[in-house]
């Protein structure tokens, strides 16, 4: 088995188009209580908007602290899933039935295994 990290993007929206996304609750709430049933959710969560984030940057031993995501983009990182898949094809079935796949991106990726590594 291995770990999934699941990584969902979209399009900054207004409140209309918030109100849009919202009526896909449901369609989230039956995807996310099938994983869990099924033992494959580890984790998941929404996050806040592009404009709550605080990027951290070191550089020559120096702290830069900035207002706003790392980087400007089309689509921002809204949320993620972390999942226990036997293997990527399986990671990738789950992932196109996240709603955002219909109007943002969703990416997969393995989860290196650090346990033995300390």
């Amino acid at each position: 088995m291995t770990d999934y990290m699941v990584l969902l993007y979209a399009p900054e929206t207004d409140a209309e188009g918030e109100q849009a996304r919202l009526a896909d609750m449901p369609a989230w709430i039956a995807v996310t209580e099938s994983l869990r049933n099924s033992g494959v959710l580890l984790s998941n969560n929404r996050l806040h908007a592009t404009d709550t984030a605080t990027t951290v940057r070191v550089r020559g031993g120096d702290t830069e602290v900035t207002d706003g995501p790392f980087a400007v983009t089309a689509e921002t990182l809204v949320g993620y899933y972390l999942l226990r898949c036997a293997s990527l094809d399986e990671a990738l079935r789950h992932a196109a039935r996240f709603p955002a796949a219909a109007y943002g991106s969703v990416e997969v990726r393995p989860v290196h295994d650090l346990s033995g590594a300390v």
